[in-house]
């Protein structure tokens, strides 16, 4: 740090720069990546790339949220925190706990409920079209209809899928309104 608790021009770059990268990152896989893949693979296919995708995606967030909350917390005294600052470092915070949930614990067991719907899927000749290429009845839901396990093992995804979602939308969120303090602070540009 340099005189005056200032930090050196290094350690704001570093800040910014894995502060953006890692919002850019959670913008791209949540809004534009997902859909794309989602509508252009097979069904089977995109939970592949998903499955190999996320767990690297979560622990990049979650070394990214590490980083910034590392940086922030070392800039100021605890004792003469703004308001602000003070609600810089609770997001932070909050991010590193949702992407380490989300990497630690919510990812692998969506991952083991889309595996599990994946095989039960498979033994009825299912899972490899691109989704919306079917005609007639929904063969998904003839088959939750039919088999009460898949529509347990269905809900179990869906469940965590859901959690990992929210907790995905607040790093992102959380990320975001981080971005913004630190535009709103500059001085000129």
């Amino acid at each position: 740090m340099e005189e005056g608790g200032n930090p050196g021009s290094l350690t704001k770059m570093v800040h910014l720069l894995v502060l953006s990268g890692a919002w850019g990152m959670q913008m791209w896989v949540t809004f534009i990546s997902g859909f794309l893949l989602f509508r252009s693979l097979p069904r089977h296919t995109f939970g592949l790339v998903q499955s190999k995708l996320f767990p690297f995606y979560f622990h990049i967030s979650m070394g990214c949220a590490f980083i910034n909350l590392c940086i922030l917390a070392s800039q100021h005294a605890w004792t003469q925190l703004t308001f602000w600052e003070a609600i810089q470092l609770c997001l932070m915070l909050l991010s590193l706990s949702m992407a380490t949930v989300n990497a630690r614990w919510l990812e692998p067991r969506t991952t083991a409920a889309m595996w599990a719907l994946h095989r039960v899927e498979k033994e009825r000749g299912l899972g490899g079209e691109v989704p919306g290429s079917h005609q007639g009845p929904d063969p998904y839901r003839q088959l939750r209809e039919k088999d009460p396990k898949y529509s347990v093992l269905r809900q179990t995804f869906f469940r965590y899928h859901g959690l990992s979602s929210i907790c995905n939308l607040g790093c992102l969120l959380s990320n975001g309104l981080c971005l913004a303090s630190l535009a709103l602070g500059l001085g000129s540009l």
